[in-house]
């Protein structure tokens, strides 16, 4: 029996984590393809006294990875296992300044972004950069913790007083600040990729809010994607390497694309739902060509 893993966070199991390892379940099985389900801590990954890898996952053919969880992803590379996506995929989209500076330098636009600097010791924070940020991207900015998803951890600052309080709670944690797109708030096209290509995207639309993620109130809408939109997003998977990726792109003042983020596990619950498109089983199907080399 041809079988693989989906790997999930040991604490705690979104349902849109569910819903994805439920439906490729269902359409690798479609394949004669077992999918099972394991936790991060559940593979049991330790360094033996002899610097090797080991684990409880017994031998499989490879490993869907629907977790951020990048120390248990080199683990399990390390090992041996093909991961969709690859731990340096992960990484990358996990962390989004690592995001930015990997598509940097590629002609791929993206709102003007500043990383402030980081503090490591105890002392008062020194904020006379603070007004130079707020000079340089303009208010309202936004402002964004490096790790976050469903729209978590990301603001909107509107004046140099609100950017001082949110640094200094910040002080000692990864984040950067952003040139505000007015023109996509509440707005954008979420794009999914596999192996490269475009399969589905939508239109997310928030009335209430400037961030258009569906968890912050925003809802999917069928939507005609500009093949601009779809050229620059496979640009960003491929830059980033990922086997299956969403990219989210906002709308610029003059209707052009600008990347707002890439996700390495983006749901595909609503995206089946909104658009009809079976998103599974093209991620089903990309897996199978590329382990067991079947079309």
């Amino acid at each position: 029996m041809r079988k693989g893993y989906a790997i999930v966070n040991q604490y705690r199991l979104y349902s849109g984590i569910s819903n994805f390892y439920l439906r490729l379940k269902e359409e690798l099985g479609n394949l004669g393809i077992e999918l099972l389900l394991s936790r991060t801590g559940d593979a049991g990954l330790f360094l033996n006294d002899k610097g090797q890898v080991e684990g409880r996952l017994s031998p499989s053919d490879f490993v869907v990875f629907l977790d951020k969880d990048r120390y248990a992803a080199y683990g399990l590379e390390t090992m041996g296992f093909r991961l969709f996506n690859r731990a340096r995929s992960i990484e990358l989209c996990d962390d989004k300044m690592a995001t930015y500076l990997a598509l940097a330098n590629k002609g791929i636009p993206m709102p003007l972004t500043i990383t402030p600097p980081l503090d490591y010791v105890e002392k008062e924070n020194d904020e006379s950069y603070l007004a130079e940020i707020g000079n340089q991207l303009s208010f309202p900015l936004v402002a964004k913790l490096n790790y976050g998803s469903l729209g978590n951890n990301v603001f909107l600052l509107q004046n140099l007083n609100e950017l001082k309080e949110f640094d200094r709670s910040h002080l000692r944690l990864p984040r950067l600040y952003q040139r505000f797109i007015a023109s996509s708030s509440g707005v954008d096209y979420r794009l999914i990729y596999v192996g490269g290509r475009f399969v589905s995207g939508m239109k997310r639309v928030n009335p209430s809010d400037f961030r258009s993620n569906v968890a912050q109130g925003g809802h999917g809408e069928k939507a005609d994607i500009p093949e601009s939109y779809r050229l620059l997003g496979e640009r960003c998977v491929s830059s980033l390497g990922l086997d299956y990726g969403g990219v989210d792109l906002l709308i610029g003042e003059k209707g052009e694309p600008i990347v707002c983020e890439v996700n390495s596990n983006a749901f595909i619950e609503g995206m089946e739902k909104t658009t009809g498109i079976n998103v599974a089983e093209a991620y089903a199907r990309h897996i199978e060509e590329t382990i067991y080399g079947h079309r």
